[in-house]
């Protein structure tokens, strides 16, 4: 490189650093404002449970209210967390400003009525909102506001739990299993230092954690072949604890959604069976954050640290309530659940294999959450943040085994799998979902299903019927027809963005209007590899799309339905690459019933 090139590099650099230092400072302070403003209002709305205890009882009235607040005002916040990563992955709408208040109050009105729930979800649905809405106010690139929004979930985690490092690494981490993009590294760093800084010059407090092993014994490093060895074994019921809790969760939710259609009346079924199981059990001590309690006999992370503590069943009864609350629409986070779990199960551990209570307690706290989110890296950082460096070696085994065993699932749905955990998962295709790869899995498991129904359906009827029986369904044949409509990312605009409400993505709204008319299939894709119009090949590269590269929005049904959907849609279709193919939907049918039915035209 020349001399002159350097120096511009070098500007450019100069450049980009004092870009971000303007825009992430003050949105990093609006952040760790409105999480100082929200830690103060949990705290309150804890202490006003604990001294009125009847509030409780309101729990089915606040559930109603607030998921029905959510579907007449929230629209697209209600994607909550994975809104911002999928917006962060393929850039549409944004994230709309309507989000913040909105997460916040209802978050604070969940620990008021008693709700399971978190803080972590609110903190970062806080930094998305606001530094969408930054981005919009200086006009940043799609690609500048990618990183704008990963600086602003750094900014509500590491002010929200008092842990900078670890924000800056999670908000990096978190988007795609095992890949991180390092460009976005400095402004997160920037945003989390500077959003703690603001958070504490509020007069708020973070929770103190310590471990008394060995604290006082001037160790400044220590290492047990046998503690590491017990380390292990615990790594791995961490990982499945992390496993077991994102799988049910989003097990709940689809039973949720099956059982009560109507969406404000899963909270209120969700608020009777947490009442009844309070009553079952005789304690309150698995509502709300589970941080302290005034009652010295209630679980709590705290008392999980103490020695002489025994408690082997608190961290599947927490898993229970929080699965309960957060599946059927209460508003909160996960991961302050999921600290009360590890810690739990940890100290649980540590009285069945003889460990030191307090280590392992921390150990699950930092590895179920590592676990059940897929950011071993955040956790570890986190766990030297909060609890020194001389444990770091029994933190980074716990926190990289929980992160193996629990698999590529995750509670957030919108994570990308970048690099598979293990080889045996090389089959995935390339930065899939985790939503599409439970879908891809349910699909296999149904195929497998049927496959042994029909084997077993075949062999007793060559037992009985004879050769005959094989031939008894035929297949038949109707022609239907698919539609795809190509556009660039920045043509994936359906209205004009606005501070509270942000641009609509097209692509969400031809498939939501495809719903709509009936058509039989409607997905969105967006192209890793590729060219188009025979332009230059081009590639995603790492987290930000190439905005040459085009997205598809593929539509399958009858050919009279889909042209009728393209002349209605006319105005959101123009312009747009419009490429219609025919295909053959075929149907296994009973033959008997063939014969007793006209044919239909078009069949074979």
């Amino acid at each position: 490189m020349t001399p002159a090139s350097i120096f511009g590099l070098r500007l450019q650099q100069i450049r980009s650093l004092a870009k971000w230092i303007v825009v992430v400072t003050p949105m990093a302070m609006a952040v760790g404002s409105l999480v100082a403003l929200f830690l103060r209002g949990l705290d309150r709305a804890t202490e006003l449970r604990f001294e009125f205890s009847w509030l409780i009882y309101l729990m089915p009235l606040a559930g109603f209210a607030m998921v029905w607040t959510y579907g007449r005002f929230g629209k697209s916040a209600e994607g909550g967390n994975n809104l911002i990563v999928d917006q962060i992955h393929e850039p549409g709408g944004g994230v709309p400003l309507r989000m913040a208040p909105l997460i916040l109050v209802t978050t604070v009105l969940t620990h008021l009525v008693g709700g399971s729930a978190g803080r972590e979800g609110t903190a970062v649905q806080l930094g998305g909102s606001l530094a969408s809405a930054f981005g919009k106010l200086f006009k940043l690139t799609p690609s500048d506001t990618r990183i704008l929004l990963m600086a602003g979930i750094a900014a509500g985690f590491g002010a929200v739990f008092g842990t900078p490092i670890a924000g800056a690494v999670f908000a990096l981490e978190v988007l795609t299993i095992g890949r991180m993009q390092y460009e976005a590294l400095l402004p997160a760093l920037l945003a989390a230092v500077v959003a703690d800084g603001t958070c504490h010059s509020w007069g708020i407090d973070h929770v103190h954690y310590s471990i008394s092993y060995l604290s006082g014994a001037g160790i400044g490093f220590h290492l047990d072949a046998l503690l590491i060895l017990k380390v292990v074994i615990a790594g791995v019921a961490f990982g499945l604890a992390a496993h077991c809790f994102a799988e049910l969760s989003h097990l709940a939710s689809a039973a949720y959604r099956t059982l009560l259609p109507y969406a404000p009346l899963r909270p209120v079924l969700a608020s009777a069976i947490l009442l009844s199981l309070v009553h079952v059990l005789g304690t309150r001590a698995y509502l709300g954050l589970g941080v302290w309690s005034p009652s010295p006999d209630d679980a709590t992370i705290l008392g999980f640290f103490r020695p002489d503590h025994v408690d082997y069943w608190s961290w599947a009864w927490k898993g229970l309530f929080t699965i309960v609350t957060l599946s059927a629409g209460f508003k909160g986070g996960e991961v302050t659940p999921l600290f009360f779990i590890g810690a739990a199960l940890g100290s649980a551990l540590a009285g069945v294999l003889g460990a030191p209570p307090d280590l392992f307690a921390a150990l699950g706290f930092l590895a179920v959450f590592a676990g059940a989110t897929n950011t071993p890296l955040a956790c570890v950082i986190m766990g030297t943040e909060l609890f020194g460096a001389t444990h770091a070696v029994y933190i980074a085994v716990a926190c990289f085994v929980a992160y193996l065993c629990s698999g590529h699932s995750s509670i957030y749905l919108s994570q990308r799998v970048g690099v598979p955990k293990t080889s045996a998962a090389n089959h995935l295709p390339p930065d899939i979902s985790v939503r599409h790869m439970r879908d891809m899995s349910a699909r296999a498991r149904r195929d497998f299903q049927a496959q042994i129904r029909l084997h077993s359906l075949g062999s007793t009827a060559n037992i009985a019927e004879g050769p005959s029986a094989m031939n008894s369904h035929r297949l038949s044949a109707r022609e239907v027809g698919m539609v795809r409509i190509y556009m660039k990312p920045e043509e994936n605009t359906l209205s004009k963005a606005s501070w509270l409400g942000g641009a609509k993505p097209l692509c969400r709204e031809l498939v939501m209007q495809a719903k709509a008319s009936g058509i039989m299939n409607a997905t969105a894709h967006h192209t890793h590899f590729g060219y188009s119009n025979g332009g230059e090949l081009q590639d995603e590269g790492g987290e930000i799309p190439t905005p040459d590269l085009t997205m598809c929005v593929e539509l399958i049904g009858e050919r009279e339905r889909l042209e009728q959907f393209c002349q209605t849609h006319g105005m959101l279709l123009k312009d747009k690459v419009i490429i219609y193919k025919h295909i053959e939907h075929r149907d296994v049918r009973d033959a008997s019933r063939m014969e007793r039915e006209p044919s239909r035209q078009g069949a074979r």
